[in-house]
């Protein structure tokens, strides 16, 4: 079974981190540290609650004065490599907030970050603060460092996955955009990937605004093209008109569909709950000029009150010359995952092209016998 990720902030780790800490600070209770860290309910605590802990147990630890506190943690911060040591960020976030060392905690985050990663403590700051926080995070956007750089689109995500949201950023956009301007066109692929999830985020609220910024920015050079394409990945699967027109996806009109005697089966067309099934398809793309068209599968799962929801899955996505005939076989495994749970009932399985359903089957999902 695979250890869960929280399981990295256990005793073996506390006191390895804490002999760092005593190696430049003789005053630190190495022994007093580990057990209130450890103090219940340290089991249950999943991994950000395991983190904020060891943050807060710092804070009692290490001397009371901020400055303080942070000279010991920058007199190791460079063996302090890696995911588990985001606690040195965190650390800015829970006691560098007040006005009087707004200064000290710019400069701790620019120097944590190329670590671990400052994106997730960067976002009580702009809560906070916007304006201020966003025109820092535009001269970290022209830093030297890749991650600093990448810290300015990442921390400014507004929806960034495990991180606070950013109401006025899912309201507004607008303040994020000089920063992305300024990266559109990174050397780093590790930038350019936060920059096209920054794009992707504010497509699920402003699409409009997205598809402005592919107009401007589409045709500059292969970095910021290839930013354009995966930040509008949402709109794509979501079949945005617009959008599969800037991308050069063929377009369908009622008596002109794009895809012609399309089939798609299920086999077994009932299983249960933990198994597997196959899926074949077959179309005709329509006569005439060559055609880039997306073909996916989307399931209706069933949910835990009965109700579905599609979810897509990309079969492919090329350019054809017009009357090929496409066909394919995929087979999808209905086991329970961390993320997706499965309930018996009757499952809608559509074939799409170009966002357009063209074909569909049913598969009847059973309960698990587990006998």
């Amino acid at each position: 079974m695979v250890e869960p990720l929280k399981a990295m902030y256990n005793e073996g780790f506390l006191r390895s981190f804490g002999k760092k800490l005593r190696s430049v600070y003789s005053g630190f209770d190495l022994e007093g540290f580990v057990t209130a860290a450890k103090k219940d309910p340290w089991e249950e605590l999943e991994l950000k609650g395991r983190m904020r802990r060891i943050t807060e147990t710092l804070g009692t630890f290490l001397p009371r004065r901020y400055e303080d506190a942070l000279e010991i943690l920058f007199a190791i911060d460079k063996e302090c490599v890696g995911f588990p040591y985001l606690i040195f960020p965190d650390f800015v976030e829970v006691f560098g907030g007040s006005e009087e060392h707004w200064e000290l905690s710019m400069s701790a985050l620019e120097r944590f970050t190329p670590k671990s990663s400052a994106e997730f403590a960067v976002r009580p700051f702009l809560l906070r603060d916007p304006q201020r926080m966003m025109a820092q995070m535009l001269r970290w956007s022209q830093h030297p460092d890749e991650h600093v750089r990448r810290l300015s689109s990442e921390g400014s995500r507004p929806r960034l996955p495990w991180g606070q949201a950013l109401p006025m950023f899912k309201r507004d956009p607008s303040p994020v955009l000089p920063v992305l301007e300024q990266l559109k066109a990174d050397s780093s692929l590790y930038v350019r990937k936060s920059v096209a999830n920054n794009l992707n985020d504010i497509a699920k609220d402003h699409p409009g605004v997205v598809i402005d910024v592919v107009r401007r920015w589409k045709g500059m050079n292969a970095h910021t093209d290839w930013i354009v394409r995966h930040g509008c990945r949402t709109l794509i699967r979501q079949a945005n008109p617009e959008v599969l027109a800037l991308f050069g996806y063929a377009g369908q009109e009622e008596e002109t569909p794009l895809a012609i005697n399309a089939l798609l089966t299920v086999e077994p067309a009932e299983l249960q709950i933990g198994g597997s099934c196959e899926l074949a398809y077959a179309l005709n793309v329509r006569d005439g000029d060559e055609a880039r068209i997306r073909i996916e599968y989307g399931i209706d799962f069933v949910k835990a009150g009965g109700k579905t929801s599609r979810k897509l899955f990309l079969l492919s996505d090329k350019t054809v010359p017009g009357g090929t005939r496409l066909s394919g076989k995929r087979t999808h495994r209905w086991a329970d995952l961390t993320t997706r749970r499965h309930y018996a009932g009757e499952h809608k399985i559509t074939l799409l092209v170009n966002g357009r359903e063209a074909a569909s089957a049913v598969l009847i999902l059973k309960p698990q016998d587990l006998d």
